[in-house]
C-alpha cells in the first residue's frame, strides 16, 4: 500500500463503520420496531432495580431530556409504565410491561454490545492505540467537540 492509497483506505473504513451502523440499525427496526437507543433503555429499565428517569439517563449516557421523550414514546407503545414509588410519592419509578419485557428476552444485541465486547478482548496498548487513533480521527473532521452518548445508531434513530 503506497502513502497516495492510505487517505482512501481510511475514508472507506469509515464508510464501513458508518454502513454497518445503518444496516445493524435498520435490522433492529425491521425485527423489533424500535431504534437502538429505545432498546438500550428498554434493557437499562429491565436490569435496574427500580429506575427512575435520572437513573435510566446515567445508565445510558443520555441526557434526561432525551430518555425522558424516548420514554414517552415507548408509554404510549406499551412498552414501559411510570409509576409512583409507594415508598417515596416524588419517586417516579419506570418499569416494563409484559410486551417491553417479550422486546428485551428477544431483541438482538446492541451493536456496542458486540465491539465492546471484541474490544475488551484486545491488549491495553491497542485499546489505547485504537481510542487515540478515533480522537484524532474525530479532530480532523471538527467532531471531537460534539456531544456523542456511547451508542452506536444511524442518526435519524436517536429518538
Amino acid at each position: 500500500m503506497q502513502n497516495s492509497d492510505l487517505p482512501d483506505h481510511v475514508l472507506v473504513a469509515l464508510r464501513r463503520i458508518i454502513r454497518a451502523t445503518d444496516l445493524h440499525s435498520r435490522k433492529l427496526g425491521k425485527k423489533t420496531g424500535l431504534t437502538t437507543p429505545q432498546l438500550v433503555i428498554i434493557q437499562a429499565v429491565g436490569d435496574l432495580k427500580d429506575p427512575t428517569v435520572s437513573d435510566i439517563a446515567k445508565a445510558v449516557s443520555l441526557s434526561l431530556a432525551t430518555v425522558t421523550t424516548i420514554l414517552n414514546r415507548l408509554e404510549r407503545n406499551g412498552i414501559v409504565n411510570r409509576v409512583r414509588s409507594s415508598v417515596d410519592r416524588r419517586r417516579v419509578i419506570v418499569t416494563l410491561t409484559e410486551e417491553g419485557q417479550s422486546l428485551k428476552s428477544s431483541a438482538p444485541k446492541p451493536l456496542q454490545d458486540r465491539f465492546v465486547d471484541r474490544f475488551s478482548r484486545l491488549e491495553s496498548w491497542e485499546q489505547h492505540l485504537i481510542v487515540a487513533s478515533l480522537e484524532r480521527v474525530a479532530a480532523m473532521m471538527d467532531a471531537e467537540d460534539l456531544d456523542a452518548a456511547p451508542l452506536l445508531a444511524s442518526g435519524d434513530s436517536v429518538i
